[in-house]
């Protein structure tokens, strides 16, 4: 048996057909079929049920498949740490991140890792908060800067830096010439707020609750510059933290006095995930870059 192999009948085993699989492989049929055929021989159990042309994995595949991928997966992450060793610096990264961090942070910190690290690819992934953590666990993703969160056992989630929250609302609204305002100010008017499954919706949530309100919600949206947008159409008030490209709206921030009107941003990952030498470089890094 080697790793080829392996190889094919996971790509047979995806898509349950032996042309489209040779097709994708750039090899003959009878090739593939010869290379399923000896490794179920090697095995001693037929992995596929066939009717004619047809095929589809038998309940001795759907086992074996799980551990092929397994092994492939082991395999490619040796394949990357031996590069490492030999070439440190070298390797891919998946990281995932909250859309406030995509318009400054992100870019400022790849600009700076391209200088240290030119050979190591970075893989980015951009969405909401829920999403990126359902790709970490999945493991999707070697890495993410995210909002603090609840973790368990496996999540592991270290500080890097803080974030003020602040009130931002149209340039005509009553509260636009302050420049500090207490939550009671602001705390009945309709609130555009991010949706949930996104940390700053619980940051926001938090702090209401901390203070004895109720989040009074008008509009959801998916990141900041929507929020920032309806705010200037004068549909409510909204807590965010600075991002770049705010001073392109009709809007004023205003500082909220309330110690805990901020959010904490860190690094989060997998304790139990393998990983390469190149996220663990990257890792170290990202801390250095934030202290």
């Amino acid at each position: 048996m080697d790793f080829n192999s392996l190889q094919y009948f996971v790509l047979v085993a995806k898509y349950e057909n032996m042309s489209r699989a040779a097709e994708i492989l750039h090899i003959t049929q009878p090739a593939l079929s010869k290379s399923i055929s000896l490794l179920e021989e090697n095995l001693g159990v037929a992995l596929f049920e066939r009717n004619g042309r047809s095929i589809k994995l038998n309940r001795y595949g759907k086992f074996f498949l799980e551990r092929a991928e397994f092994m492939l997966k082991e395999y490619e992450m040796a394949k990357e740490d031996l590069l490492n060793l030999v070439s440190p610096g070298q390797g891919v990264v998946s990281i995932g991140f909250m859309h406030t961090l995509g318009l400054e942070v992100i870019p400022q910190l790849m600009a700076a890792v391209q200088k240290v690290y030119p050979q190591m690819k970075i893989q980015l992934t951009q969405s909401n908060s829920s999403t990126i953590l359902n790709k970490l666990e999945a493991g999707e993703l070697d890495l993410c800067l995210i909002s603090s969160l609840d973790t368990h056992k496996d999540l592991v989630w270290e500080k890097l830096w803080e974030e003020e929250l602040f009130l931002i609302v149209p340039e005509n609204h009553v509260l636009a010439g302050k420049k500090h305002v207490s939550l009671k100010d602001f705390a009945l008017e309709p609130f555009i707020s991010i949706k949930k499954g996104n940390t700053l919706r619980k940051s926001v949530d938090d702090l209401f609750e901390q203070e004895g309100y109720l989040l009074n919600v008008a509009f959801e949206g998916e990141e900041v510059h929507t929020i920032t947008g309806l705010v200037e159409s004068g549909l409510g008030v909204s807590l965010i933290p600075y991002i770049k490209g705010l001073e392109q709206y009709r809007i004023r921030l205003l500082r909220v006095d309330a110690s805990n009107c901020r959010r904490e941003i860190g690094l989060a990952y997998i304790s139990k995930h393998f990983k390469s030498a190149a996220t663990k470089l990257l890792a170290d890094y990202i801390r250095e870059y934030f202290k």
